[in-house]
Order: structure tokens, then sequence, then C-alpha cells
């Protein structure tokens, strides 16, 4: 079997994946629903309590979690390609921090405390963010290369995060909407939340599709890729635009979910080897596809509540990252 045969046969595999952790999300909850049920509700709904359940609360959750999966997924696939760093996720670039300053902000100032109100508020706190640290970055000599994107991402992180913090102290009603957004969570939003930040995702998935190409010749350094005719800043801006637009959409829908940016590419990694055409959609379907599952473990592990899936991820997705180091040592990008 060749190469790209089997990379077919691996595409095939990881949506069939995702396929079962649909069912499973489906069905899996407080109150568990056989398959049929969940057929029912699909397609001779009546308005009955078991097709309420699927439709109003498991239906919400795991829409998103697929769209916040496959763009979680490759936002992190993107943002190692662009900085050539291994330990690169979503809060490299400021993104976590932006959204969170100013979703504490509309909460502290407009008292929006309902998700569907701030949703808004925390793309565009995302976005701000981005902007920010890629134009402090291309400042100076070093022109929006890795060093001065991690830097630059790293002081408006800190910078965001005292401010947040600072807001949140004085303001107790503040800190309480905003402890339940920032652990990163799936439950408490409908189809409403899903409709809004979906242009979002589709646009930065096809500015995904768009640089991915290029991505593969940045990797052998910036001095041949310009030898090669490659315009190195407008695929550096093209891939920070999409990054900018998954995570910024994915973390305001969801708020800040830990690891899932960081570990899924490597293990695509693993399967695919470094061409990013094909790195790219399988770390978006293996985000999908593990968002999900850990979605469904958080809400089984202590029963009667449920563990939000940003706290789910951190705790199983910390010590797989370390065994995948330990086995793998991280790649060099």
């Amino acid at each position: 079997m060749t190469v790209r045969k089997r990379r077919l046969v691996g595409v095939a595999a990881l949506v069939g994946f995702v396929a079962l952790t649909v069912v499973a999300s489906l069905v899996i909850g407080a109150q568990s629903t056989s398959p049929a049920q969940v057929w029912h509700a699909l397609f001779a709904a009546d308005a009955s309590p078991g097709d309420e359940l699927v439709w109003k609360l498991r239906m919400p959750r795991t829409l998103l979690g697929v769209m916040v999966g496959v763009a979680l997924g490759v936002a992190g696939a993107l943002l190692q390609g662009h900085t050539r760093n291994p330990l690169a996720d979503t809060g490299l670039l400021g993104l976590n921090a932006g959204a969170a300053f100013a979703v504490v902000l509309s909460i502290h100032l407009l008292h929006i405390t309902d998700p569907g109100g701030y949703i808004w508020f925390a793309l565009l706190g995302s976005l701000i963010a981005a902007f920010i640290v890629f134009g402090v970055s291309a400042l100076g000599r070093g022109g929006g290369d890795p060093l001065s994107l991690a830097i630059a991402g790293a002081a408006v992180t800190f910078f965001l995060q005292a401010m947040t913090n600072a807001l949140a102290l004085d303001d107790i009603t503040a800190f309480d909407s905003f402890r339940f957004w920032i652990v990163g969570a799936l439950g408490g939003r409908d189809l409403h939340v899903a409709a809004q930040v979906a242009p979002f995702l589709v646009v930065g998935l096809l500015l995904a599709a768009i640089n991915t190409p290029a991505l593969n010749v940045l990797a052998l350094g910036e001095d041949t890729a310009r030898a090669l005719g490659g315009r190195v800043r407008v695929t550096r801006a093209v891939g920070l635009a999409a990054v900018a637009l998954l995570s910024g959409a994915a973390t305001a829908a969801c708020g800040p979910i830990a690891f899932l940016g960081l570990v899924v590419p490597h293990v695509a990694r693993w399967i695919t080897g470094p061409d990013h055409r094909w790195l790219v959609p399988y770390s978006g379907l293996l985000g999908a596809a593990v968002l999900l599952a850990a979605d469904v473990v958080g809400r089984v592990v202590v029963p009667p509540g449920e563990l939000s899936v940003g706290i789910a991820l951190a705790v199983f997705g910390a010590p797989c990252f370390v065994m995948l180091v330990r086995r793998r040592r991280l790649a060099v990008l």
C-alpha cells in the first residue's frame, strides 16, 4: 500500500472515530439515552422528553464539540508550523488572554452574564490580541520571525492576564460569572452560540486550506522559502489570521480549552509525518474526536455531576503528552 493510500485510510478511520464519539456524546450523560431514542429524536421527533433532551442539551454541545475540536486542532498545527515551536498552542499569541480580558470587561462594564451575550466580546478580544502580537513582532529586525512572535505573545499574555485578574478580583459578580467560562466547557450553550461562531470558523478553515501548502516550503527556512519564490510575510499573515479566527471563535464559544492545540498536532505528526497537507486535516479530525471523547468522560467520572471538558483534557492530556515526549521526543520544527 502506498503512503497516500495509507493516509487516506487513516482519514477514513478518523472520520469513523469522530462519528463514534458523536454517537457517544448524544447517548451518554447523567440521563443516558439509547441509540434508538437518539434516532427517533433526529428523524421522528414528537416533542417528547427524550427528544427535548437530545435537541436542547446533547445536540448543541456535540455540534460545538466537533466545531471547536476541529478549529483548535487545525489552529495548533498551523501555529506550530509557523512558529517552528513544538510547545506552541493557541495561548501563545495571547488569544486566550485577550478573550478572557474582553469577557471580564463586558461583565464588569455592561453586566453581561450570558454566553450568547459576551461571545462577541471574547472573539473581538482574541482578534485584537492576535493583531497586536503580530504587529509588535513585525517591528524591528526580526520582522515577525518565530522568536519575536513568541516573545511578543508572552508579553501581551502576561499583561492581559494581570489586567483580567485585577478586574475580576475587584468585582465579585464578574469573578463568579467569569470562573464558569474560564475553565472551558461545552455545556450550557445552545445552537444559537454555534450559529454565531460558525461563519468565523468557516473563513478560518478556508484560510488554513489556502495556507497549508506554503507551510511545507516555509519549514525549509525563511531564506530557502524566499529563494524558491515564497512570500514569507504574506504566508505568515494568512496563517496567523486563520489561527486568530479559529482559536478566537472557539475560545469565545467555549472558553479556553488547554492541551488540545498542543497535543493533537504532535499525535497527528506521529501518524502522517511533517507534510502539512495531511498534518492539518488529521489534526482537525483528531481534535474533534479527542474533545468529544473528553467531554463524554467528564460526564460520567464524577456522578451525579460532571467535569468540564477543559479540566478533563488537562487531567488526561498532561500524562499523555509526557508519554509522547518520552517515547518519541518533541519533533524539531
